[in-house]
């Protein structure tokens, strides 16, 4: 059985999925602005949540760290800057694809 996790790569704007500690996937992100970075950290998902509102776009991820998730955008030039109250923006097709490769559990390390 394959295991599958996410790296969060903050320094160069990149959400990469793995494969058996194999890089499957790479998405490009947006992350939190200076006073609200990003938190570094090992997390896992705890929810997935289609359609949640508001400027989360159609997609929601919640991370084991209250208040923070991966999750879609209703401003994708937002996505590749520093822009977000800590929370990991993806464009609005690529959250749609990690959610169907990725399952509640799944270990997200957040680095710098």
């Amino acid at each position: 059985m394959t295991v599958r996790r996410i790296i969060v790569d903050l320094s160069d704007r990149m959400l990469y999925l793995l494969d058996d500690n194999k890089v499957i996937r790479g998405f490009p992100i947006g992350i939190g602005k200076e006073l609200t970075k990003t938190p570094i950290g090992i997390y896992t998902i705890i929810n997935k949540v289609p359609n949640p509102g508001g400027p989360f776009g159609v997609f929601w991820m919640g991370l084991s760290r209250p208040h923070y998730g991966i999750h879609g955008t209703n401003s994708p030039i937002s996505v590749g800057h520093e822009v977000s109250h800590g929370c990991i923006r993806m464009y609005n097709e690529d959250v749609l694809t990690l959610s169907k490769l990725v399952s509640i559990g799944t270990q997200v390390t957040i680095r710098a």
